[in-house]
């Protein structure tokens, strides 16, 4: 064997030696060792590699070439088994059939189809003139007609489901801090400060019976709350999607999932006009609920202001009118979903 054979198994035995084991991480010291036997690989195999890329026609593409010459390389390693055969034999074959593949996608004119026609294969880096009479690249000259449409979209739809996200946070604080509130309030009556200086007279005068003493158990069931309270109103408000808000207990009822849906949703219009980050959102409900048109009915007012699917909504116009949301709030949510279907319908 020549010397370079034996390098390239010692090389590939060492790539092999630092794999971590199935289900674990490699260590910094694994990958480093790896990366470094690797790139003594492709040094051994740089002149093989130069020979096949020559002799393949490939040299106008020599950069795409030695990329998958090194997709090559290391899948050679991936599948190598010395006992059937020498490293350089395996990865010969691997370093062909790569070159081949490449040939066959970049240079379209060596296929019979494209001889019959006397194709070309063009770059698209050559050179070109434009509409202007300016010098460009035929990649310039490319247009996507929609592609501003659907970067429109995209941004469109991220500022929305980022705006809903904040929007939903500054509701859960505001309920966590109204819920501990609630909590320190209650237990400063179950234990008010003269009895606490009674019972422990050891403590300095600088403390304050009301800033302690709330059960952890409790602030983790408020948590708890909240936490199923933020996905029922993702489900029911930015999704529209009540029957996966009630698989999220077994306990819930629509009525319930309703309450909390429609107590979020005025809350948050509230939020919204207070909060300087929502200051556009408010403006923009607080115009369409002036552009509104007039001279409708009450009835058809009401089902007009349901916040959820007409799957969820109550069975009486009665009950309707009584539990509408908010026109602001109606709007904020009823204009955020439309800009989400026109982001939708712009990317399709």
């Amino acid at each position: 064997m020549s010397k370079t054979t034996d390098a390239l198994e010692v090389a590939v035995a060492e790539v092999i030696a630092n794999r971590p084991a199935e289900g674990e991480r490699p260590t910094p010291r694994q990958r480093s060792n790896e990366n470094r036997a690797f790139a003594q690989i492709l040094k051994l195999c740089g002149p093989r590699i130069r020979h096949f890329i020559g002799h393949y026609g490939l040299v106008a593409h020599r950069e795409d070439a030695e990329q998958v010459c090194a997709i090559a390389v290391h899948r050679a390693i991936e599948s190598y088994d010395p006992e059937k055969a020498k490293f350089t034999t395996f990865v010969n074959w691997q370093i062909r059939g790569e070159l081949q593949s490449l040939r066959f996608r970049v240079m379209t004119d060596q296929r019979p189809s494209a001889k019959k026609v006397n194709g070309r294969t063009i770059s698209l880096h050559d050179g070109a003139t434009g509409a202007d009479g300016e010098l460009t690249t035929l990649e310039a000259l490319i247009e996507d007609e929609s592609a501003l449409g659907m970067t429109e979209a995209g941004a469109s739809a991220h500022l929305i489901e980022e705006t809903s996200e904040a929007l939903l946070d500054a509701y859960i604080d505001f309920e966590r801090n109204s819920g501990l509130a609630l909590l320190r309030k209650r237990y400063r009556s179950e234990n008010p400060a003269d009895d606490i200086r009674g019972k422990r007279p050891d403590l300095p005068a600088s403390y304050r019976a009301h800033m302690g003493g709330v059960d952890q158990e409790e602030i983790d069931a408020l948590e708890d709350r909240l936490e199923l309270d933020r996905q029922i109103i993702r489900h029911c408000l930015f999704e529209g999607d009540v029957n996966r808000a009630l698989q999220m207990d077994e306990q819930l009822t629509k009525d319930r999932v309703r309450h909390i849906a429609r107590k979020a949703s005025k809350r948050m219009a509230s939020l919204a006009q207070q909060d300087d980050r929502f200051a556009m959102l408010a403006e923009h409900a607080a115009s369409a609920s002036r552009n509104a048109p007039k001279g409708k009915t009450k009835t058809a007012a009401a089902k007009k202001a349901g916040m959820l699917p007409e799957t969820a909504a109550p069975a009486t116009t009665k009950v309707a009118k009584r539990q509408a949301p908010q026109p602001v709030a109606r709007d904020l949510f009823h204009g955020m979903q439309d800009q989400k279907r026109e982001g939708v319908r712009l990317a399709a």
